[in-house]
C-alpha cells in the first residue's frame, strides 16, 4: 500500500509536466487557412507575415495577429450632401477592399474596417459635393471612379486595395422629383415634334419624287388611280370617288375652245328670236 501511494505522489509531477508541455504545444502550434495571414511580433516587434499553413511561435514571447485576405463589404450609410447647383440630397454607397499588406494593416492603423469606412464617408460627400445633380444622377460611374481613387490612395499606406465604389440610392426631395418630371416630359414631347417633323419633310421629298416619277410617263398616273380603287374596293365603304386622269386633257386639246363655241352659238341662238321681232315691229305696213 505504501508503494502505492509513492507511485502515485511520483506520477504527479510528471502528469504535471505533461500537462504544462500540452498547454505550451496549444499555444505554439497555430494553423493560418489559406485566406488568412498572422502578423507576428517578438517581444512587440515586429517579424513578419507568416502561413497559411502550420506555422510554430514561441509562447509567451512570440504574438501573432490574424488579418483576412478576402474581399470586405462596407454598406456606407447615407450621408446628407448639398450638391454644386444647391440641391440637398441622400446618397449611400457600397465599398469593396480588401488586405494587400497585412502588416501595414496591423502596424500603420489601428481598427483598419472602421478608419477605411470612415474616409470613404467623408470622401463621398466630397465628390458628390462637386457634381451637379444632372451629373450625379447620369454620371454615376465617373463619381465611382473618382471616389475609389481617391479612397484607393489615401488607404494604400495601409495595405489596403480598394477594388471598387458603387453609388447605390440618390434620394433627392419630392418638389425636386416632380420638376424633374415635368422636365423629362417636356423633353419626350419636344422630340416627339422633331421626330413628326422629320417624318413630314421626307414624306414630302418621297411624295415629290414620286409625282416627277409618275409625270414623265403617261398613263402612269390612271394605273395608279387604278390601283387605289382596287385598293378601296376591298373597305366596307359603298363610295368611290374617280377622279378623272390629267392625260385627258392631252386627249382633247381642244376641248376648251369646243366649250367656249358651244356657250357662244347657245347664247347667239337665244338673242336670235329678239332680233327678229325688232325687224318685224321696224317694217311698214301695207
Amino acid at each position: 500500500m505504501t508503494e502505492l501511494f509513492m507511485l502515485i505522489e511520483n506520477m504527479v509531477p510528471l502528469a504535471g509536466l505533461i500537462v504544462v508541455v500540452l498547454l505550451l504545444l496549444k499555444m505554439a502550434i497555430k494553423i493560418i487557412p489559406e485566406y488568412e495571414r498572422g502578423v507576428l511580433f517578438r517581444l512587440g516587434r515586429l517579424v513578419g507575415v507568416k502561413g497559411p499553413g502550420l506555422i510554430l511561435i514561441i509562447p509567451i514571447i512570440d504574438r501573432i495577429e490574424k488579418v483576412s485576405l478576402r474581399i470586405i463589404v462596407d454598406n456606407v450609410p447615407p450621408q446628407e450632401v448639398i450638391t454644386r447647383d444647391n440641391v440637398t440630397c441622400k446618397v449611400n454607397a457600397v465599398l469593396y477592399y480588401r488586405v494587400t499588406a497585412p502588416d501595414k494593416a496591423v502596424v500603420n492603423v489601428e481598427k483598419y474596417h472602421e478608419a477605411t469606412s470612415q474616409f470613404s464617408q467623408t470622401t463621398m460627400r466630397s465628390v458628390v459635393g462637386q457634381a451637379d445633380l444632372d451629373e450625379l444622377l447620369s454620371q454615376r460611374e465617373k463619381l465611382n471612379k473618382q471616389i475609389q481613387a481617391v479612397v484607393d490612395q489615401a488607404t494604400d499606406p495601409w495595405g489596403i486595395k480598394v477594388t471598387a465604389v458603387e453609388l447605390r440610392d440618390v434620394i433627392i426631395p419630392e418638389a425636386m422629383q416632380r420638376a424633374i418630371a415635368r422636365q423629362a416630359e417636356a423633353e419626350r414631347n419636344r422630340r416627339a415634334v422633331v421626330i413628326q417633323a422629320e417624318g413630314e419633310k421626307q414624306a414630302a421629298v418621297k411624295i415629290s419624287e414620286a409625282a416627277e416619277i409618275l409625270g414623265q410617263q403617261e398613263g402612269s398616273l390612271t394605273l395608279r388611280t387604278l390601283r387605289t380603287i382596287s385598293d378601296m374596293s376591298n373597305s366596307e365603304s359603298t363610295t368611290v370617288l374617280f377622279p378623272v386622269p390629267m392625260e385627258m386633257r392631252r386627249l382633247l386639246p381642244d376641248l376648251e375652245k369646243v366649250m367656249k363655241g358651244t356657250i357662244e352659238y347657245h347664247q347667239k341662238r337665244k338673242n336670235e328670236p329678239q332680233e327678229d321681232l325688232d325687224e318685224k315691229s321696224d317694217s311698214p305696213k301695207e
